[in-house]
């Protein structure tokens, strides 16, 4: 498995976590979305990247008051940082390999345009346990 961020900070809260569980099997690496990956490619590639629009009021409130704007917004509609990466997955997915992003719960129409739009196929939005929209899925054809 392998783990990127662009934050120093946050991979090395990740190496701690990984550590303190016992978990031996994971690689770290530093950088910006797929600049990370290298040439490397992957059955699997799973992202919780920011998704809120950029002027948001609730990056205002409660708690996400305290997180890095970087890790909570990207854009004017929140999609920016999906479609980097949408983008870069066929570069790092092998045939049939699948890319699930979570985003915010009116964003599901858009992230799955967005997949087909990149030629992946058995694109599906996966509700949360309150039934809303909160992942997108899509495959690589075979």
């Amino acid at each position: 498995m392998v783990a990127t961020d662009v934050a120093k900070a946050t991979l090395a809260v990740a190496v701690a976590n990984a550590k303190a569980l016992g978990v031996d099997n994971i690689w770290f690496r530093r950088g910006d979305w797929d600049q990370a990956l290298g040439r490397d490619r992957f059955d699997l590639i799973a992202s919780n990247p920011p998704y809120i629009a950029e002027g948001d009021p609730h990056l205002d409130r409660g708690d996400l008051r305290h997180e890095p704007a970087r890790a909570l917004s990207s854009g004017v509609d929140g999609l920016d940082a999906i479609r980097t990466i949408v983008g870069a997955a066929p570069r790092h997915l092998v045939p049939g390999g699948w890319l699930l992003l979570e985003h915010g719960l009116e964003q599901g129409a858009a992230v799955r345009a967005l997949l087909a739009q990149a030629g992946m196929v058995e694109v599906r939005t996966a509700p949360d346990l309150e039934q809303r929209d909160r992942v997108t899925l899509g495959r690589m054809p075979l």
